[in-house]
């Protein structure tokens, strides 16, 4: 019999990202860059590959948004950023610009303007985590679920979450979202009050 699955064992709370981003340094340009990139993994909920695919032209900070050109099944989507989210990537564009590359570099780039490989995430991740005390695996993927759950209790309904995944129906997005609440309803749960007669 196969292990039950762990769900959302692993959904990261707001202080723990929160320590993720402060263990980024906030001097260093790949400090500033990681910053901007795990922010807007988590904000917007990219996908990892969603995210180093853009180039400075997806972005839009005046309008405060990106188009994702090549979503999964090669779908393009707009989605909006908010404003803490643009002021980040806007740090990391000035910070660019010091450096010299130019607008031809994807927007999440290394220093010298190449393509930022998915492992260096997959690895930078963990190490952060580690770095800022954060016990939980931490992986591109979990800021998206987060990103998931806080749309549905900021009050974002079913086909507005859909839109901003990327998924092709609200059936795939239920399901997902399915995944992902268990702790919540746990913690429900645990909070009801009752007592024995």
């Amino acid at each position: 019999m196969a292990a039950p699955r762990k769900l959302d064992a692993d959904l990261l709370t707001h202080e723990e990202i929160d320590k993720l981003i402060k263990a980024c340094s906030k001097r260093a340009p790949s400090g500033r860059r990681n910053r901007a990139l795990i922010v807007l993994l988590w904000r917007s909920a990219l996908r990892l590959g969603e995210a180093l695919a853009l180039s400075v032209k997806d972005v839009n900070l005046e309008e405060f948004t990106i188009i994702v050109q090549r979503g999964k099944g090669g779908k393009r989507r707009v989605v909006g950023l908010d404003v803490g989210t643009a002021l980040l990537i806007d740090q990391w564009l000035v910070n660019r610009r010091k450096l010299g590359i130019g607008n031809r570099a994807p927007l999440f780039c290394t220093l010298q303007g190449g393509p930022l490989d998915q492992s260096y995430v997959r690895h930078l991740l963990p190490r952060l985590a580690k770095k800022a005390g954060v016990e939980k695996r931490v992986h591109a993927h979990g800021l998206r679920h987060r990103a998931s759950v806080d749309l549905i209790k900021e009050g974002a309904d079913l086909i507005t979450v859909r839109d901003l995944l990327g998924h092709s129906s609200a059936a795939t997005t239920q399901t997902y979202l399915s995944r992902l609440g268990a702790s919540d309803a746990v913690e429900f749960a645990k909070q009801r009050e009752w007592e024995p007669a």
